[in-house]
């Protein structure tokens, strides 16, 4: 199916706001809440035994915090460095949220929307900024919304779970680091709702707690404690138009936490993300929004990048009603290395693709770049593996074509310089010939009907001339520019990336290969691109590997090219070209 461009839609209203990352443009700070005054601890009845000289004051018997005053060390801000995708498209350096040690040994609690998708976590303890802990995620579940990380170092106070029944009118108090503010905040107010309803656009949990204690933005992942310390539950969303907070309890929490605390995932293909429904009067749009993707994750191995939207998994839609309850209900029926068919729409390309998570990467659907023409709407069968093309005649994902009078329909030249009327491109006995009749042309023909974000490409090309030219393989074509392997028949090799916007060609490495077959003989090339890692081979040979983080050019399509100099005219002769899955 084709899908709106997604930017100019309106958003529909949400019920719930997510106060996780407090970031970007400057936010207007609230009306701080009133201060909270802590309880003094309940008088003892004074023992009949004789007492020490000096008295001292006993730790809990487990060693947990086991006042209010204590629990303020055993919160920890977190700030989350990476890259992170809005739905207007803008990238997000830095987010902020607040989380709670559960263990002496560095083991917190905190939110997967706080933390999945960051390249690198700093951590202050109980508003000390004097010193910065990094940290590591042990476990993610994003159906839960939960996360656990492991910080560096041990002996850290800690805080015990409220073992007691939960009711309403319970006194609580929501700990944490709003708004990014390095000073520890403590609000207060009590149980509202014992059993409120879980569905939000970014998680689905059977039940939570509401409570009207207040929390903004940063709080997210921060504790609600009882009045002697013990957890109420896991903050991780408000109302604040209603006065309303909630927070996810002991008997939904605990369970998952066990589970992250070993190393593993629960509930989750490695997404930080949210429901969104738009309509514009015309479309409606619905789908689970990606803003981040943990990497080595399901849905990093798939292909999907932040920015994406999935709209269906196992060929059933997610979003609709603008919660995630779909879309976790079907994660759950299978397990973490299950098959799942999953939908995508790009919203950077305006593409759906499809593929399997823990199977076939994400492939472009016949509808999508370069289609429009196509004799019927159907998808290809990505999900099974299928690079023949469908019974409607869809081309090939990944084909390998000896070049006949027919096949230039899916492909398209064009030229970066040079004078395209000493231009020519034709079929001549099941070869693809390049004829350049004129000098510094820089040709080009594209595969249109895929993207691609890892492939490979291979060719076999004959120079029929007696002059010296250049061979390029490009890929990830976009409208941004591509990267573009060119060999000499003389013996030397470039990898650039070219700007479109500059309309410049930046050299990223350069050398000579013994392994080309100099003058008129045939050579084989082959690349890789594997996102922005690319490598080349002359003739079964590798020849270098480099990762681009300058330009980071993704997908997008691939081809080939031929350059000509001032010796003309240049005739090559490609007998095949074979692109197929690295």
């Amino acid at each position: 199916m084709k899908y709106p461009f997604v930017k100019p839609l309106v958003l529909l209203a949400v019920l719930f706001l997510v106060v996780g990352l407090a970031c970007g443009a400057p936010t207007p700070t609230p009306e701080a809440p009133a201060e909270v005054k802590v309880p003094e601890p309940a008088q003892q009845e004074e023992p009949q035994q004789a007492q020490p000289a000096e008295p001292v004051q006993q730790p809990a018997a487990s060693g947990a915090v086991s006042t209010l005053q204590d629990v303020r060390g055993a919160v920890i801000q977190i700030e989350s460095e990476g890259t992170f995708v809005d739905f207007e498209g803008a990238y997000l350096g830095a987010g902020s949220g607040s989380g709670f040690i559960i263990d002496p040994s560095g083991i917190a609690v905190t939110n997967n929307h706080v933390v999945t998708g960051a390249a690198l976590l700093k951590v202050w303890i109980g508003g000390d900024t004097s010193k910065t802990y990094n940290a590591k995620v042990l476990g993610v579940s994003e159906c839960s919304d939960l996360a656990i990380i492991d910080i560096d170092g041990e002996g850290f106070p800690y805080l015990e779970w409220y073992m007691d029944p939960v009711s309403v009118g319970l006194d609580v108090y929501a700990a944490g680091f709003p708004l990014g503010d390095p000073e520890f905040t403590l609000t207060k107010g009590i149980v509202s709702k014992e059993n409120a309803d879980g569905e939000s656009d970014w998680a689905s949990l059977d039940t939570v707690i509401m409570h009207d204690a207040t929390i903004n933005p940063g709080n997210s992942g921060g504790p609600l404690v009882s009045a002697d310390g013990k957890i109420v539950g896991v903050n991780y969303a408000s109302l604040a138009s209603a006065n309303q907070y909630f927070a996810i309890g002991r008997d939904e929490a605990v369970p998952v936490i066990d589970q992250l605390k070993t190393g593993s995932d629960v509930d989750t293909i490695g997404i930080n993300g949210y429901a969104l429904t738009f309509d514009d009067g015309d479309n409606s749009f619905s789908g689970i929004f990606v803003s981040s993707v943990e990497s080595g994750s399901p849905a990093d191995r798939v292909g999907v990048v932040g920015g994406d939207f999935i709209t269906s998994l196992e060929e059933h839609p997610v979003g609709e009603n603008t919660t995630m309850a779909d879309y976790c209900d079907i994660i759950r029926t299978h397990s973490a290395s299950d098959q799942m068919a999953i939908e995508v729409y790009r919203d950077s390309s305006g593409d759906t693709l499809e593929g399997q998570l823990n199977g076939n990467k994400l492939a472009v659907t016949v509808d999508g770049v370069g289609s429009d023409d196509a004799a019927s709407d159907t998808s290809s069968d990505t999900s099974t593996g299928d690079t023949t093309g469908g019974s409607t005649g869809e081309p090939p994902a990944y084909p390998f074509e000896e070049f006949d009078a027919d096949y230039l329909e899916n492909w398209s030249w064009f030229i970066t310089n040079g004078d395209e009327n000493q231009f020519g491109l034709y079929t001549n006995n099941g070869k693809l010939v390049f004829d350049l009749a004129g000098p510094n042309i820089y040709s080009y023909i594209t595969y249109d009907p895929w993207i691609y974000e890892s492939v490979i490409i291979e060719t076999s090309v004959e120079n029929r001339g007696k002059n010296t030219n250049n061979v390029g393989l490009i890929c990830h074509v976009n409208d941004y520019g591509w990267y573009e392997f060119s060999i000499s028949n003389g013996g030397e090799w470039w990898i650039w990336a070219y700007d479109a916007p500059t309309d410049q060609y930046d050299m990223l490495a350069s050398g000579g290969s013994m392994a080309v077959r100099m003058g008129k003989d045939i050579n084989e090339y082959g690349v890789i691109c594997n996102s922005n890692t690319l490598s080349l081979y002359i003739n079964g040979v590798h020849t270098h590997t480099l990762t681009d983080k300058q330009y980071a050019f993704r997908e997008g399509q691939i081809g080939i090219g031929v350059s000509s100099f001032d010796v003309l005219p240049i005739i090559l002769e490609f007998d095949w070209i074979d692109i197929n899955q690295p």
